[in-house]
């Protein structure tokens, strides 16, 4: 089976696709969890810098269109290489782009789409007949966890026939090491040692976390928590709460932006993994975590209720309530060692791991290219 994952997504920085790959690097992981299942998987990436890159078996196109504001369907590269791909399915990244996937199966009206959901929020009322029109198109759709896709059947954006897939956003290639030697190298210190990786903005609830971290630390003298974060529009409102509070002053770190192949490192360092977020797509720090058999203590919310297999692994707390979290990180204090992360890691490599992606998304494009096209078919010609 021949695979072409399609994103219509410009990057708004125009990065060289070398440069693109490496940041984006999710991209990669996902097209070369395709391949090790299918076979054959090019990659389709709309962008401002044009060019070819093979990499991890992939084949990764960087196209641009014809003109400022065009379809990247109605290009003359798109629909030529569309033409000599001859794939057998379509899989786009992202729910959001309704003109291009209706142009892409007038292009190829008899190949199966397959949308995936990346966090996309439900569209404006003016957007929707757009976004339907598009939805119409795709014979199925993926969201991390199933209740994703219920906000979108409720506004009628998907067509009631359409199949929906519980497959994770994305993989990751980080692994178990040497917890003490990563300690070292990182500076990382702390009884439990507890990691946070993620903005400092309302979704993610960084003062819900520092006030769990808080009421934990009155039986956990030794507990630290150390703070990754890219943007951060709460970062006066989280020094503040931090300057005002005795049990955290000493014991919350705000590192800041920090490499991703240190971010490993520090998972390796850490005991305990917090995530405070209402709404994710599918988290790709708490799957990071669980690569590395970090014990993740996160929100009650759909994704991460998929990506622990229902608390399977690790513990889940109510959104925004911090007496719960507090509770939880005393209760998972304890959760650390080779026992631990050796129980994190099984279920990552079950679940999550490139192989078992691979295995899911084959399921997906198998289901769909033997799945009658008629229905469909007739969706899109009414």
């Amino acid at each position: 089976m021949h695979v072409a994952q399609i994103s219509f997504f410009v990057d708004p920085e125009r990065r060289a696709p070398e440069r693109l790959l490496h940041d984006w690097f999710t991209l990669v992981d996902t097209a070369a969890a395709a391949a090790s299942a299918v076979g054959r998987v090019t990659v389709v990436q709309a962008s401002m810098v044009p060019g070819t890159i093979v990499q991890s078996g992939v084949t990764f196109h960087f196209l641009a269109p014809d003109s400022a504001g065009t379809p990247l369907p109605r290009s003359g590269a798109f629909r030529t290489l569309l033409r000599d791909l001859k794939a057998d399915v379509f899989h786009v990244h992202g729910l959001g782009f309704g003109r291009e996937v209706r142009e892409l199966h007038e292009l190829a009206p008899g190949t199966p789409i397959l949308l995936q959901d990346h966090a996309d929020p439900v569209p404006r009322i003016w957007r929707r007949n757009r976004w339907r029109r598009g939805a119409t198109a795709a014979r199925g759709a993926s969201f991390c966890a199933h209740a994703q896709a219920e906000p979108f059947r409720r506004a009628r954006l998907l067509p009631p026939d359409i199949e929906i897939f519980e497959i994770p956003e994305l993989t990751s290639s980080f692994a178990p090491g040497d917890s003490a030697a990563a300690r070292a190298a990182m500076g990382l210190h702390g009884d439990p040692a507890i990691l946070w990786v993620g903005h400092l903005n309302a979704n993610k609830d960084p003062l819900a976390v520092l006030a769990g971290v808080s009421a934990a630390a009155q039986d956990l003298p030794n507990l630290q928590l150390w703070c990754c974060y890219a943007t951060a529009p709460l970062l006066a409102a989280v020094e503040a709460r931090i300057a005002r509070d005795t049990a955290l002053r000493a014991r919350v770190h705000l590192l800041g932006r920090v490499p991703h192949e240190r971010v490993e490192q520090l998972m390796r360092a850490a005991d305990l993994f917090v995530l405070g977020s209402h709404r994710e797509g599918g988290s790709s720090a708490l799957v990071e975590a669980m690569a590395t058999g970090l014990t993740p203590v996160v929100t009650d919310i759909p994704s991460s209720r998929a990506l622990t297999g229902h608390g399977a692994v690790g513990e889940l707390w109510p959104c925004g309530d911090w007496r719960a979290l507090g509770t939880a990180l005393q209760r998972n204090a304890s959760a650390r060692g080779a026992a631990a992360r050796a129980r994190v890691r099984a279920h990552f490599d079950a679940e999550l791991s490139s192989s078992a992606l691979g295995q899911k998304l084959a399921a997906a494009y198998t289901r769909l290219v033997e799945r009658p096209a008629l229905a469909s078919a007739n969706r899109v010609a009414s």
